[in-house]
Formats: structure tokens, sequence, C-alpha cells
């Protein structure tokens, strides 16, 4: 099986001796409460989703995956994982202490023991990494938002983030995939990201990745992403159907990603790449417009950008053209395989569905099944 990014997959989960002990003396610790999708990095830093981190980087750290795109030891990097504070927070922190993170509802997430305070240059961070200053990009909006003070320090998980209404058994951890990928027997497996519901070019390509592959992981990412999104819960019951009526199960495992979405295009290629490895897949999915939001990338940049990262990366990327619906050849179809001008091309997208779902309009069979539609529109019936 592929190795872990860095070689070791990581382990920061307390046992539960630990965890009764810190819980019972949770007066004793500074406090800091932190934002949803900070909570989602302390659960991907500890069970090792972001191996090889063991906590929040520092700035040696930060500063080196922001202008070089790896950590000091080399190892490649896209995306700084990095915990900003508010002033009070950052005034009232030693260097040297230990500290309980908790959401914003007051639970207990991970014991830090902060290792550095320090602030970044914001405006070099989000042009570097986003490509763009504009704060009306959500991932740059995010980081402004939050200010330039931040620490860093290992971390140990105490509790898992609270879940929305999405089945426990799908919260899988690295160890675990890896375990049901050796037990099926898999040698080849190729990872599917998402954001958006399910739709019929999302379909075409696992099923393009099946017909070369021992089997797919269908892998959405159910951390924060943007407030018009499709909720996590929802896209989770579209898989369901798609999978239950038209993929060979066998073939198929759906699990979650409890990642937050930077939207941060080809880099975030990248850290998706990353990521999929340690969870144990050789191979990955990347379409058009990976990562993406607006018009603040190309439509194939994020392909090319991962190709310059292949040798250093060992997850491979799986490319795909742009798909779409010919009514002419009445399938799915890419300008390699359908003969047929574009006026006979239906072409589909998240967004697409999105606005057709505010509208009260349901998307036809060109776009999704007639299952993950009916799934959509009863959720777009209660808005």
């Amino acid at each position: 099986m592929i190795n872990p990014h860095g070689g070791k997959l990581i382990n920061r989960i307390m046992d539960e001796e630990k965890r009764s002990e810190i819980l019972s003396h949770a007066e004793n610790f500074y406090r800091i409460k932190i934002p949803f999708r900070y909570a989602s990095d302390c659960e991907m830093i500890a069970n090792g989703g972001f191996s090889p981190l063991t906590g929040f980087m520092n700035r040696e750290e930060a500063e080196s995956v922001i202008e070089k795109m790896e950590l000091p030891d080399g190892t490649l990097w896209a995306i700084p994982i990095v915990l900003p504070l508010t002033e009070r927070d950052f005034a009232s922190v030693t260097e040297g202490d230990k500290v309980l993170l908790e959401d914003e509802n007051g639970r207990i997430i991970a014991l830090m023991k902060v290792s550095e305070k320090f602030s970044l240059d914001l405006e070099n961070y989000a042009e570097k990494v986003y490509k763009t200053r504009d704060t009306a990009h959500p991932g740059v909006k995010a980081l402004f938002e939050r200010g330039n003070k931040f620490i860093g320090g290992e971390i140990e998980l105490v509790n898992r983030p609270q879940r929305e209404d999405i089945d426990e058994k799908y919260f899988q951890d690295p160890a675990e995939t890896r375990r049901v990928f050796e037990e099926k027997g898999w040698k080849k497996i190729v990872a599917f990201q998402t954001r958006n519901p399910i739709h019929r070019a999302h379909e075409y390509l696992i099923k393009t990745a099946l017909e070369a592959s021992d089997g797919v992981l269908i892998h959405p990412l159910v951390g924060e992403t943007k407030p018009d999104d499709v909720p996590a819960p929802v896209r989770m019951k579209a898989y369901e159907v798609l999978i239950e009526n038209y993929f060979n199960r066998d073939h198929i495992h759906l699990s979650v990603l409890p990642a937050t979405m930077h939207y941060a295009g080809p880099r975030e290629a990248v850290h998706h790449m990353i990521m999929r490895k340690n969870y144990g897949c050789t191979h990955m999915i990347i379409g058009r417009d990976h990562a993406g939001v607006g018009d603040y990338y190309g439509t194939y940049e994020a392909q090319e950008f991962v190709e310059k990262y292949v040798d250093r990366l060992e997850i491979e990327p799986l490319k795909f053209e742009h798909a779409f619906y010919c009514t002419k050849c009445e399938n799915m179809a890419t300008s390699k395989t359908c003969p047929h001008d574009k006026e006979y091309h239906v072409f589909l997208s998240g967004r697409q569905v999105r606005a057709m779902l505010r509208e009260g309009k349901k998307p036809p069979k060109e776009f999704t099944r007639p299952e993950v539609a009916e799934v959509l529109m009863e959720w777009a019936r209660g808005l």
C-alpha cells in the first residue's frame, strides 16, 4: 500500500485515560475558542489526514509553505495549517503554555502546547496561496477576518468536532480506510473529491476511473464550505441514492473528509492529493477547475499545476476533460469521445444545479439522476 505522506501516519488522538484526566481538570487551563474550520484542522492533524503534521505550524513552517510550497525539511506541502487568535487570546498566552482549544459551542476539541507566537504578512499569504487579495474570494475572506496573530504547536485531540446529520459510520480515519482497502484487496485506489451534489459528469468520471482501477473512494468534503453550497447531509443522501442505484458497490467505498474547503484552486488540488494519499489512495481524479471558485483560476490550471509535483506526491492524478451530456449521443462524453457540434452539448456544473434549486426547478436527467434530483428538490422545498 502507498506510504503516508512523509513516511509515517500520524496519530495525535488522546487515549481515554489522559482524556478523562484533562476533562476533569479543564478549569486549570486557559481556553481558546476557535471557529469550526480550525476544529476541523485539529481532527485532520490528529487522525493522520494531515500527516506528517503533528500540530499547527510555527512561523518557519508557515512561511516555508507560503513561499516554497514545502515544509522546512523539504517535504511537499501546499496549504498553511495555522491557528489565528484574537488579540485578547494572543496577549493572554505565553510560549510553553498548554491551552485547551474549544469550538464555538464550548466543546473542548484539543490540548495544545504553544511553541511559538508570531505574525504573518497576510497580503503576501493571500497572493501566494490564493493568487488574489480579493476578499470576495471565500478563502481570502476567512484569512483576513481572523487577523495576523498566530500560535504554533503540537496538539492532541480530546473530542471530535460535533457532526452534522451524517451517519457516524462515514467518518473513517486514514487508518480505517487503509484497513478497508486491505480487506477488499484493492491495490489501485482512485479518490474522488467533491463538495457539490453529485451529478452526471461526476458519475461519468468515477465510472471511467473504475474501468482502470480496483475501486474508487468517493470522499466528499464535509468540513466548512461556502454558505451557498448545498449542506453536507443533503449531499450525503445524494451520494447514497446514486451508489444504491447506479454503481457496483463492490468497487465503491463512501467515506467523508472532515476538512475545511479553502477554494485555493491549484494549490488546494495538491493539498487534496496529499490528504487522499494519507487515506491510502494511489490515484486521484482532478477534473475541471478543481477546488476553484468564481473565475480566479483557469479551467485546467489545477491539472497543469499538480503535474509539476507528481514525483514528490507519489499519488498520481487522473486528469479529465470537461464532461458534458450529448443529446445526439444520448450519453455523457468529453471532447475526446464525442464527434458532435457544441449545439448538442449540455454542460454541467454544481453552480448550475444550485441555481436551479434556488429557482425551484428540478434538475433534468441530463444534469443528474432522477433519484438525486428528488433528494435535492426535497431539500430545496424546505428552504
